[in-house]
């Protein structure tokens, strides 16, 4: 009662009681007006002398001009006067009143309620009044796409919950429509969902209106908005022409707002689900029998029977070799010279290492560019932390370390001599150390001292009890390799021969 508006005829009817002599309590008690707003019209009514009974009481036209200057509640409108101009403007801007409201505490000290520059705006949007125009399509022209929240389904086998999206595509001359719940809104499903409305359909709008989701549309603008480029890709292969609407402006696709209403109001309720697909088929029986055969409330028509008899035909008829669903990326390389996509990792050429490539992901495989250049090519992993990796894509040292393990190095200390492979193998028969890298830099002394002459170490190496690779260098290095090779003499009784393996005895010093 206290926001209520009253017509003209009313207030003339609690003037008239008020003459015959009802209290303003009678008055609210009779339900005709709050006490309050009784005392403000008797007031008014008593000054401007319309509750004298001799007197006319005046038409309505002239009631209404004459409290138009005399509200009848006191909303205290001074308070919001002075920021009349900056709030008009910011109505005027589409921003929220609560938004407006908290700027004006925040910025100028406003003391007054959130109620005041509620009935502000109010007061704005009554007296601007925006008319809408109803836009009128040709079969075939176009269909409006839109997500709208679902329920949430734990499904009775798993237990998983999943939290559900409704996709829904509507005709926008016959209002057929096709609906699916799916699980997110990434490119992918947003793909896949048109892919299989348009082969329920049998054929292709010319346009499709839509909103503008990250999936879609990159950048909302009103003159340039920017197109994801995997959509991008897919209208071209399908032949159809994408619409976002306005930011902020989604009564431009008020057909398909209104088709998702009416999934959540007249579908939804009352309904169990105990899975993800038997949901989806749920849904589609109702698409087809009672949203398809309903009376459409614009129309006058059923939707099912509208496509059938003329749209269908003349909708583009699907391509024989549908185009490739693909999402595009922009990634950047790790120094690891992996790139990470859904939680798998894909090699790329060193040399783009911390750079930003282009990913082009299909359900088989995933494509680099780097300019315009296909990089790198891997098969599609699904499962998480998954790695494809290519070797040429990875620098010369780490190429090598990686080629030369435990069997190139056994084949290549045989092609040097059977001490040398005897030596790595005791190398390789170590259970606590890992030893390839020891492995690796022995067979390598071959490049600078030939292979006899490391056949020759590790032969020494090996009659001293010390296969390390250490022990294989100082021995090169000192060329002690090139010294006859005697067997060490066992040392005296009682004469300390210190902790060092190739420490000689006193008898040997003086030898």
């Amino acid at each position: 009662m206290a926001n209520r508006r009253f017509e003209m005829h009313e207030i003339r009817q609690v003037i008239v009681q008020m003459r015959l002599g009802l209290t303003d309590r009678q008055i609210a008690k009779a339900g005709l007006m709050g006490r309050r707003k009784a005392s403000e019209l008797r007031r008014i009514a008593s000054e401007l002398g319309w509750l004298d009974k001799e007197s006319l009481l005046p038409e309505n036209a002239t009631l209404a001009s004459l409290l138009g200057q005399r509200p009848l509640r006191r909303i205290t409108p001074a308070l919001i006067l002075p920021y009349k101009d900056q709030v008009t403007r910011w109505w005027s801007e589409g921003i929220k009143g609560t938004t407006i409201h908290q700027a004006l505490v925040r910025n100028h000290g406003f003391k007054g309620g959130y109620g005041c520059v509620k009935r502000f705006l109010k007061g704005l949007k009554r007296d601007n009044p925006k008319a809408t125009v109803m836009l009128e399509f040709d079969p075939g022209e176009a269909a409006q796409v839109d997500f709208g929240k679902g329920p949430t389904i734990v499904d009775a086998n798993t237990g998983e919950v999943h939290n559900t999206w409704f996709f829904v595509m509507t005709l926008a001359w016959s209002r057929h429509q096709w609906a699916e719940l799916v699980t997110d809104q990434k490119v992918a499903t947003w793909l896949g969902c048109h892919r299989r409305a348009f082969e329920w359909f049998g054929g292709v709008p010319s346009k499709v209106i839509i909103d503008n989701p990250k999936c879609a549309i990159t950048r909302a603008c009103y003159h340039d908005p920017e197109v994801q480029r995997a959509y991008g890709e897919f209208a071209e292969g399908y032949g159809f022409l994408i619409s976002p609407c306005p930011p902020r402006d989604a009564k431009k696709k008020g057909i398909v707002e209104s088709g998702v209403k009416y999934i959540k109001g007249s579908f939804l309720p009352l309904r169990q689900f105990r899975s993800l697909p038997e949901a989806n088929r749920q849904l589609m029986e109702w698409v087809v029998e009672a949203a398809g055969n309903r009376i459409h409330g614009t129309t006058r028509e059923r939707p099912m029977r509208r496509f059938v008899e003329v749209e269908k035909d003349l909708l583009r008829p699907l391509a024989e070799i549908p185009p490739e669903l693909a999402s595009w990326s922009q990634l950047t390389l790790h120094g690891n010279c992996h790139i990470q996509f859904e939680y798998c990792y894909y090699s790329a050429p060193y040399r783009l290492l911390h750079k930003r490539l282009w990913v082009r992901a299909t359900e088989k495989t995933v494509q680099i560019f780097h300019n315009h250049e296909l990089v790198a090519i891997h098969p599609r992993l699904h499962k998480a932390g998954s790695r494809s990796t290519v070797d040429e894509h990875l620098p010369p040292e780490a190429i090598a370390y990686k080629m030369r393990d435990p069997q190139w190095c056994l084949k290549q200390a045989a092609q040097i001599g059977p001490k040398c492979l005897e030596l790595i193998e005791a190398l390789f028969a170590n259970r606590v150390l890992d030893n390839l890298k020891a492995a690796q830099g022995i067979i390598s002394k071959a490049k600078k001292y030939g292979a006899s002459r490391l056949e020759a170490a590790c032969a020494r190496a090996i009659l001293f009890d010390d296969p390390r690779y250490r022990t294989v260098k100082t021995i090169l290095e000192r060329g002690l390799d090139q010294l006859p090779l005697e067997p060490p003499r066992a040392p005296l009784p009682g004469v300390y021969t210190g902790s060092g393996r190739f420490t000689r005895g006193s008898r040997d010093l003086l030898h």
